[in-house]
């Protein structure tokens, strides 16, 4: 399971990183949104997946040594923090972008880079 999630997270990363590398702007926002996701899914795997219950003192499941398994809350913490911040980004990053193309009259990076005003 957790070589088929790496592999994911390979494929998500070389997804974003190639649309990150594209002229437009939407295409560079949904690169960066694709990375964020693998981010969030190497935090997952970080944890390792295993069976346990809640982490919560005196109910955890009986292991074979006679302890108690527990699952790791960390890195679902983790995830849920960093799911919050990735969307409030993106929001922001979106809005920014819809503003530049408005006031640009065009979605290619390469035009809003220049500082001179669009020629009409």
């Amino acid at each position: 399971m957790e070589l088929l999630t790496s592999l994911v997270i390979g494929l998500l990363v070389g997804a974003g990183v190639y649309l990150l590398l594209q002229r437009e702007v939407l295409r560079v926002v949904l690169g960066t949104m694709l990375i964020s996701h693998a981010t969030n899914l190497m935090l997952f795997i970080s944890g390792g997946v295993k069976r346990g219950g809640p982490p919560i003192v005196g109910r955890g499941i009986p292991t074979a040594g006679g302890g108690l398994a527990y699952t790791d809350p960390l890195p679902q913490a983790l995830i849920l923090t960093a799911i919050v911040i990735g969307f409030a980004s993106t929001a922001f990053v979106l809005v920014l972008a819809y503003k530049a193309i408005q006031s640009r009259g065009s979605d290619d990076m390469e035009d809003l880079r220049s500082v001179e005003e669009p020629h009409e």
